[in-house]
């Protein structure tokens, strides 16, 4: 293989000063700009989130605003009004548990 076409490995040392360490300076301005490439970031970020979050509820606002008539037309269909809240064919719903104790006559009645 000749020599001149000889590629580093990946991520392989590079010396980019000539491989002198790095001055206080040096790694004081790195420090720095690492900061401040993260809360740039971070901002874009945010922005992105909150466009993609604006772009889905107009997306499902036109959807809703849409389908409101096809909605209309299934509940005529089905020949029914809306049900009101807390009830369902016209009727008080209550949810709830019954615990029955059953007693026989063999046992006496507790206090």
């Amino acid at each position: 293989m000749d020599p001149r076409f000889r590629q580093t490995p990946p991520f392989g040392r590079i010396p980019l000063n000539g491989g002198a360490p790095l001055s206080l300076w040096q790694k004081l301005v790195a420090v720095i700009v690492g900061g401040a490439m993260f809360v740039l970031a971070l901002m874009f970020s945010v922005v992105l989130f909150a466009a993609v979050v604006a772009v889905g509820v107009v997306v499902w606002g036109w959807l809703w605003w849409k389908t409101r008539a096809v909605r209309r037309q299934m509940r005529e269909m089905a020949g029914n009004a809306p049900p009101r809240p807390g009830q369902a064919d016209g009727g008080l719903v209550i949810e709830g548990e019954v615990i029955r104790e059953v007693r026989t006559e063999e046992e006496p009645p507790r206090p």
